[in-house]
């Protein structure tokens, strides 16, 4: 993890609401498809349950692209294949046994966009387990992201301590628990514990994040 000033500003256009130039991976499509048309919001769960609205026509919005551009996952991974079920995802081996498949339903975050944005940010900081959007799917009249990410084992146990030394080397001060706040970049960072973030080879690997943006 290393935050350089290409990646910095990225971040900081994030944050912005700014639509994000330059070659486009498929969390940053979505995303930007998403900012182009919605305000990033800057409330913080302030206002989660008055968000609801805006969150279903952001499904309805992507309900209508995935149309357009074939973001429809028409094949989903078999009950065979079933690992575990997470706080928002249920979680699969792929096919190819080195990547695992989340189908999330964004559940911890207000509308879609917080989601986006959350998973590009987290492609910028954690690029050895970025996320590779596949696409939607519907699971019970609900609109669901599949995702595709690293499938990293673990060897060691986790050192909680590590965690919070290299995210304040990075500018994220813990709050409380295991959350963390980046004023610099105006990033919270949240759930951190051991379940998250696996060691390997003396490595931390996080697999699992969830970032809020805020206005600074």
């Amino acid at each position: 993890m290393f935050i350089d000033d290409d990646t910095r500003k990225r971040l900081t256009d994030i944050v912005k609401g700014t639509v994000l130039k330059g070659k486009e991976n498929n969390c940053t499509a979505a995303r930007n498809l998403l900012c182009a048309s919605f305000r990033t919001s800057t409330t913080v769960k302030k206002d989660f349950e008055g968000q609801s609205r805006v969150k279903e026509e952001q499904a309805e919005f992507l309900r209508h692209h995935c149309s357009l551009r074939n973001w429809w996952v028409r094949e989903l991974p078999g009950e065979e294949t079933f690992l575990t079920r997470g706080g928002e995802a249920k979680i699969y081996f792929a096919s190819d046994r080195r990547n695992v498949i989340k189908m999330n339903d964004a559940v911890y975050y207000a509308t879609w966009l917080e989601f986006f944005n959350s998973l590009v940010i987290h492609n910028l900081l954690f690029e050895e387990t970025a996320y590779d959007f596949l696409g939607f799917a519907e699971n019970e009249g609900n609109l669901v992201a599949v995702l595709k990410q690293p499938f990293i084992t673990s060897d060691a146990p986790v050192d909680l301590d590590d965690v919070k030394k290299l995210l304040a080397f990075n500018g994220f001060n813990n709050t409380k628990r295991n959350d963390y706040f980046n004023e610099d970049l105006g990033l919270i960072l949240e759930d951190m514990h051991d379940e998250n973030i696996i060691v390997n080879s003396n490595t931390l690997f996080f697999i699992d994040t969830v970032f809020y943006t805020i206005s600074k």
